[in-house]
């Protein structure tokens, strides 16, 4: 029951010196007046491994990083950092996280599901659609799933024709082959 208030590293990042100490003061005395929950979107970005100072740059966003991880602490709220790269943060958030949950790459079942759940029931589809055959051929997160149906979508709005599988499955192509993933399909049978 509790507001969410997200943070994203351009929310709180400034080139000038000291404005993201004063940026990041900002967010948390709001958070905390609201007793919101803190998310902490791609948080490797502002939570990065600090470095050794070799230049005034360095030294600042180390300083930043110091300043932020300061905060979490003094915080009496929860905070929710979110990251792809677990292994870019830096060490000391590591003392500073209570509970670690890992989302693991959506098996087969999950991704039809994905597929299924993702599409809006407005949209007009074709009968042809087989989610099941999306979830076994393209082993896309939902990040990329989503991605794809935005394709399809612009597609079959271009040809102003419903969502079919032939849109599906050509976007979630192109979804796979832009993030480097393997596409299993029949050889014989060409997408386009």
């Amino acid at each position: 029951g509790l507001d969410l208030y997200q943070i994203a590293a351009q929310q709180v990042v400034s080139k000038w010196v000291g404005e993201t100490e004063k940026q990041i003061e900002r967010v948390f005395n709001e958070a905390k007046s609201s007793n919101a929950v803190l998310l902490l979107d791609e948080a490797d970005s502002l939570l990065g491994t600090r470095t050794e100072v070799k230049t005034a740059s360095d030294r600042y966003a180390n300083m930043a990083t110091n300043h932020l991880l300061q905060a979490i602490e003094a915080y009496e709220g929860v905070i929710i950092l979110t990251t792809n790269l677990v292994e870019n943060l830096d060490a000391a958030v590591e003392r500073r996280i209570l509970f670690r949950l890992r989302f693991p790459f959506p098996e087969r079942a999950e991704r039809a599901e994905l597929w299924r759940r993702m599409l809006p029931p407005t949209a007009p589809l074709a009968a042809d659609i087989d989610f099941d055959e999306l979830g076994e051929l393209f082993e896309l997160s939902g990040g990329h799933i989503k991605n794809a149906i935005i394709r399809a979508g612009y597609e079959a709005l271009e040809r102003n024709a419903p969502l079919d599988m032939m849109a599906l499955l050509t976007a979630a192509e192109r979804e796979a082959t832009t993030t480097g993933r393997l596409v299993r399909r029949d050889e014989d049978v060409p997408f386009r």
